[in-house]
């Protein structure tokens, strides 16, 4: 017979194998599971149980690794501490996962690679694990990356591809991968990923569900393993926008809590350069949509042009590619053929870089990057897509977008990349509409007053077309 609890977590989620199930207008996960343990009719035990036996059932390739005991043992503390004190914060008891690149106590960080095949469990949490921890959430496993972060499809990685809930020919996008995969697939309400071009920010996009990349250095990095130091941020995807943001409440600590409403009239910039307008049709069409909902809503929309856009994005692969091989670079010498091919053969494509040359590339993409702040001095956020295509094939190296041939690679990196760069604050938020998900981001353009929840408050907009 099937308890209450049961029916209250079920309604919830999808089946195991299919995606994420609740639509426009739906409650929140996290929302819903706050009102079951307040009323009773469902428990931190209950929620872990069955969070743990739907990612043994996984489909999508998207685990790697479980702390089943932990999980249930923090659970059943949690729950009595639930019943005599309240919760913690909103993640009291709540099931959240980690990117495998990321350390948690107890569990080995192998970065899918069988370069760290042999690592040891890390001994300490990184320090963004151990705020979830202190906040009450509960970690239930690490999840899939792509090979040390490498990369924007999720498809390499030493224990094969993650596949993408929406359909399991397709990729999920990456390097976030797992963390995707296990909210799209309604295994997860919240799970923690990195972004150093994109890599929460993409596959959130690819599989339908909401991914933040906060400002530079807003989320500490220790016992985060390193793909490029200067890029990289920690990030977080959600199965929609209130758990995104209570996620986030929860783990920046010491940011402003301040309304999500801004008192003042918000100003959007809707980018005109050329580089922006290389999309797939039904990409296109959901940015316009979006454009007019913020319009309608009292946004004021406007068109910017962004100077300097291509010179910005030229540097970023010169930085990247040379601070993941320095890296790598004892690894690779000692055991190369550990690595993914095509990791290793990014990776040695930098060994004879120049270091004048990603010293040039840092100072232009400084100078690069105040330029575009100053010139969009008046402007609040941006609203582009979050990617020119939708999820492609498995293994698929290049794709057509209108009469355009390009690599799958830069049709996923080219929009998210120059956020890495500034430094700001981006959210991909899923675009309303049927069929493979499409991905817009808005990005906060470091004006006084526009920051991470200013985002939220223009993604929620969005979200109501």
């Amino acid at each position: 017979m099937t308890s209450r609890a049961e029916m209250t977590h079920d309604a919830l989620y999808s089946p195991v194998g299919s995606p994420v199930g609740p639509g426009p207008g739906a409650p929140s996960v996290l929302a819903v599971l706050q009102v079951g343990f307040v009323e009773g009719t469902l428990t931190p035990v209950d929620h872990i149980q069955r969070v743990l036996a739907r990612l043994r059932q996984d489909p999508h390739n998207a685990v790697v690794a479980l702390d089943e005991e932990r999980a249930l043992r923090d659970a059943t503390e949690l729950e009595a501490e639930l019943r005599r004190r309240g919760p913690r914060s909103a993640l009291h008891g709540v099931a959240v996962g980690v990117k495998d690149l990321i350390d948690v106590a107890g569990l080995p960080t192998r970065a899918g690679s069988a370069v760290l095949a042999d690592a040891a469990p890390a001994r300490t949490d990184a320090a963004v694990v151990a705020r979830l921890r202190r906040a009450g959430a509960i970690v239930v496993g690490k999840l899939h990356t792509h090979e040390f972060g490498h990369g924007p499809t999720g498809d390499v990685a030493v224990s094969g591809p993650a596949r993408n809930p929406h359909d399991l020919t397709r990729i999920t996008g990456g390097s976030s991968s797992g963390p995707a995969a296990a909210v799209a697939a309604g295994h997860l309400p919240l799970a923690i990923g990195t972004d150093t071009g994109g890599s929460v920010r993409i596959p959130a996009a690819l599989c339908g569900v909401v991914g933040l990349k906060p400002a530079w250095a807003a989320l500490p990095r220790r016992g985060v393993f390193p793909l490029a130091p200067s890029l990289d941020h920690v990030g977080l995807i959600a199965a929609d926008l209130y758990t995104a943001l209570a996620g986030w409440e929860v783990i920046a600590v010491g940011a402003r809590q301040d309304p999500v409403h801004p008192p003042r009239q918000i100003r959007v910039g809707v980018p005109q350069h050329e580089y922006w307008s290389l999309l797939d049709a039904p990409i296109a069409a959901a940015a316009a949509r979006a454009a007019h909902a913020l319009d309608t809503a009292g946004v004021q929309v406007v068109p910017v042009d962004t100077p300097q856009i291509y010179q910005l994005a030229a540097v970023y692969m010169s930085i990247l590619g040379s601070e993941a091989y320095a890296v790598h670079a004892a690894a690779l010498a000692e055991r190369a053929e550990d690595f993914q091919p095509a990791t290793q053969a990014g990776l040695r494509s930098y060994a004879d870089h120049p270091r004048r040359d990603y010293l040039a590339a840092k100072r232009a993409a400084r100078q690069l990057s105040a330029g575009l702040g100053a010139h969009l001095a008046d402007i609040d956020a941006l609203l582009t897509p979050t990617t020119r295509t939708r999820a492609t094939p498995l293994a698929q190296p290049f794709v057509t977008i209108g009469t355009e041939r390009t690599t799958v690679a830069a049709a996923l990196l080219e929009l998210t990349l120059p956020f890495n760069l500034t430094g700001w604050p981006a959210l991909s938020v899923p675009a309303p509409g049927i069929g493979l998900p499409i991905g817009l981001q808005l990005v906060a353009t470091g004006t006084a007053g526009s920051d991470e929840r200013t985002l939220f408050h223009l993604a929620r907009i969005i979200q109501a077309l």
